[in-house]
């Protein structure tokens, strides 16, 4: 799933990376390259302890809902890919049916999009988007 994040820098400081979509998730780094890398080593920490905690995962929003934010003013937004899967349980193999064409869609998107290693990946992160939605 992409993650939005905003960077802030203050004089004399590392760049601060806050998540909106994830309350209590932060990172910091030296460099651009470097926070947004101990990014993805903090949602997985944070994640984890969701999960210890019994508590339900976050699901990102665009952007676009969080830009009036002043909490978010002169920050410059970036997106984090974090695969949430090894987040959700054990994989349970079920059957379903699926349309040819549908079905050739989906496996030529997976082979084209690295965001997907599979097609079992790919119709989890489209039923995660679906679930996320009021």
């Amino acid at each position: 799933m992409k993650f939005p994040v905003v960077l802030h820098k203050d004089p004399g400081s590392d760049y601060g990376v806050t998540l909106p979509d994830v309350p209590g998730c932060f990172s910091a780094g030296s460099t651009v390259d470097e926070a947004l890398d101990n990014t993805k080593d903090a949602l997985a920490l944070h994640f984890e302890g969701l999960l210890a905690d019994g508590e339900e995962l976050p699901q990102p929003q665009s952007i676009d809902l969080h830009l009036a934010n002043p909490d978010y003013a002169g920050g410059v937004w970036a997106v984090i890919e974090f695969d949430i899967t090894p987040y959700l349980g054990k994989a349970v193999r079920f059957n379903a049916t699926l349309p040819e064409h549908l079905l050739q869609r989906i496996d030529d998107r997976v082979s084209k999009d690295h965001r997907y290693s599979s097609r079992s990946g790919f119709l989890a992160t489209a039923a995660l988007r679906e679930l996320a939605q009021p």
